[in-house]
């Protein structure tokens, strides 16, 4: 007998998402799709905003039902938009995050060397491809950008893509945080397509300016927040000591998939330049990897003989955070020495070590960059501006890169 696919999924933020094609489904009930329930989508926020559980899976789904809504306005406006070309920027949207490995961007370059989440997901849309004998052909142009019709691959990335309009209203839902509130459906009632390219019409400008403002206040009260901050770099000095034992010769807890990539440098290279074989055995590892993989081996390293390693994934399991402190100027040398001395008093770690116990960099937050890919505004009059131009308020203060330094080091220091 053959199943109906054309299955509804009750969603907290938008409600009964219709899964339209049986392809889609399909993609959906795959072992790389499912794996990102097993992912949450805000790495360890959750350690300040308990309700942020949500998975990089519901975000998957929630940019897909987006992406359904973006396709039929476009298509009510007569943009050229052929049924095989909506099934397969839907593809794109759907697959974009699967390349993320556990907690999502707290651990983006601490897995694999240089390798962005992006390029991972290019190598498993690649995978998927294969085992759909070339059905994703078109999907995977469109997400290069190598498709005749650009404006498709805006929708998928680009300062008003689905992906945007997804996370910003669920991250807002789930953490609480009422200033992430958008009027997604609004901008996407509004998009329109001139000269390839995709606009937005100027009656939906003042939503795309509160997007715009949103964006900015979600990064300052989540994604910077200070104590995630701490926890997030604290969980890439975990796995950087894990890496460093396990190199050095030493036995740690791991599944198998964890510990291939704690024994060696993983980089582009050794995804590419392999058999056809090898390159599939890698990342099918790599497809193992979950949240839970790094939790129970922290659940076992904070035991460990190693104090370093034993005491920084204690700190991250039972939320012992290292205190930090963040202002718009560099910190003195001064600060930095008499942190550095009184962990070396304390713990008597070498001077290569201090840097497990004392962390200290810069975070940025650029909300609009309007040199790169710009919002354009269609005008009443058929004329195309950019945002900054149509608008009636100076929006050029969030095309400035605000930069701030922050320092972390463990609360029993007495610091000043």
């Amino acid at each position: 007998m053959k199943t109906n696919k054309r299955k509804i999924i009750n969603d907290p933020v938008f409600g009964f998402i219709t899964i339209q094609s049986e392809f889609i489904y399909d993609l959906i009930e795959h072992p790389y799709l499912q794996r990102l329930r097993r992912i949450k989508q805000l790495g360890l926020s959750n350690i300040v905003f308990p309700g942020v559980n949500h998975t990089r899976f519901e975000h998957a789904v929630g940019a897909y039902y987006l992406m359904q809504l973006a396709i039929s306005s476009l298509q009510m406006k007569r943009v050229d938009i052929a049924e095989e070309e909506a099934e397969a920027v839907s593809c794109a949207i759907l697959l974009h995050d699967i390349g993320h490995g556990p907690f999502s961007h707290a651990l983006e370059h601490s897995l694999v060397d240089g390798i962005s989440h992006e390029m991972i997901s290019l190598l498993m849309m690649e995978e998927l491809n294969r085992q759909f004998g070339g059905r994703l052909d078109l999907a995977i142009r469109i997400f290069k950008n190598e498709y005749e019709k650009k404006f498709l691959h805006q929708l998928v990335a680009s300062q008003l893509d689905m992906d945007r309009l997804d996370y910003l209203r669920r991250d807002s839902f789930f953490s609480g945080v009422t200033e992430g509130v958008i009027g997604s459906d609004r901008i996407i009632k509004m998009l329109n397509v001139r000269n390839d390219s995709l606009v937005a019409e100027y009656k939906g400008i003042y939503s795309i300016e509160k997007f715009l403002i949103a964006r900015r206040l979600m990064y300052w009260q989540v994604y910077l927040h200070k104590t995630v901050l701490s926890a997030e770099h604290m969980l890439v000095k975990v796995l950087q000591r894990a890496k460093e034992l396990v190199m050095g010769g030493h036995d740690l807890f791991a599944t198998p998939g964890l510990k291939v990539f704690l024994e060696k440098r993983v980089t582009i290279d050794c995804f590419v330049n392999q058999s056809v074989d090898e390159k599939k055995n890698l990342l099918e590892l790599f497809v193992e990897l979950d949240d839970s993989d790094l939790i129970s081996a922290m659940k076992q390293w904070q035991n460990h003989e190693d104090k370093i390693l034993a005491y920084l994934a204690g700190a991250v399991i039972n939320r012992k955070l290292f205190r930090i402190k963040i202002k718009n100027s560099p910190f003195a040398p001064e600060k930095i020495e008499k942190i550095k001395s009184q962990i070396q008093q304390r713990w008597g770690v070498a001077d290569d070590e201090l840097d497990y116990f004392l962390i200290h960099d810069s975070i940025t937050n650029s909300v609009y960059a309007s040199e790169g890919d710009k919002i354009n505004i269609l005008m009443k009059s058929g004329k195309v501006k950019e945002i900054n131009e149509a608008s009636d308020i100076n929006l050029s203060t969030l095309s400035h890169m605000v930069r701030k330094y922050f320092v972390c080091y463990p609360k029993e220091l007495d610091i000043n």
